[in-house]
């Protein structure tokens, strides 16, 4: 099993899918508990929702677990959000922060995963944003995401629908974080929220580089907007996703559109 998948297109944007995942070497699965086996926090059906909504897109996907490793943290496993609950690199606990190991992987093993998983996602990752900049001068990151609407390990309440991150607008040019708040802001039905609970992983936050025309930005989509249930067998609803791949699809032309004015 190949740890990432790419797609080159010739367009400005770049997809990213480090949560779609679900593959597991054996002996690592084999030391998950029960409940860490049911791999109930992956962004379950992203790569299928954004499919096809922008031509000429290029997508790079992990195809491992974040159980396995975390694509979208850091390779020190510096906390995203210091002082609220969250996952790290190798993730010690679910999003509920029940125990998902039966036997936890040591540092060795840890380096071992950041060698043959995370690594090469990232190395694909950088090439891709290398390529897309240098066809058209900029290059523009859009992380694919989601998570339960209902998780009190990770935040009070409801989250929004749309969660847009530019890490506090620094991961991208203001014109990339209006538009993407601009079609979530007239999307009838939904709600949104910038740089909320979610202002962007380690992905968008070490890409993000505007100054240099790297502009990245994350979107955290409720999973309430897709699955028929937020829960086991996390099926896609597809009446929801008929609802909501127009308002992604919009944001992504928007955002290619915006290339060659940021590129000048």
């Amino acid at each position: 099993m190949t740890p990432v998948e790419v797609i080159p297109g010739d367009g400005p944007v770049i997809l990213g899918l480090p949560h779609t995942g679900t593959f597991l070497p054996e002996e690592i699965r084999a030391r998950l508990t029960p409940r860490g086996q049911e791999l109930a926090d992956t962004d379950w059906h992203v790569h299928e929702l954004y499919a096809g909504l922008l031509p000429g897109a290029t997508t790079v996907r992990a195809t491992f677990h974040r159980y396995v490793i975390d694509a979208n943290r850091g390779p020190e496993d510096e906390s995203l959000y210091p002082g609220q609950n969250t996952t790290g690199l190798v993730p010690s606990t679910d999003f509920d922060g029940v125990p998902i190991w039966g036997e936890a992987p040591d540092a060795a093993e840890v380096a071992d995963r950041l060698a043959r998983f995370h690594a090469p996602y990232h190395a694909a990752l950088a090439a891709e944003i290398a390529r897309v900049k240098a066809r058209h001068g900029v290059a523009i990151l859009y992380d694919c995401h989601s998570i339960r609407s209902h998780i009190p390990f990770l935040f009070e309440g409801t989250l929004p629908d749309f969660n847009i991150g530019t890490a506090g607008g620094t991961s991208c040019a203001p014109q990339i974080e209006a538009a993407a708040r601009t079609v979530c802001a007239g999307a009838e039905g939904f709600s949104h929220v910038l740089n909320g609970r979610f202002r962007g992983g380690w992905t968008t936050r070490h890409y993000g580089r505007p100054e240099t025309g790297v502009h990245a930005i994350q979107m955290e989509l409720a999973q309430s907007t897709h699955l028929a249930t937020e829960a086991a067998p996390w099926t896609l609803s597809t009446e929801k996703a008929a609802r909501l791949r127009p308002h992604l699809a919009g944001i992504l032309a928007r955002l290619a559109a915006l290339a060659p004015e940021l590129a000048r």
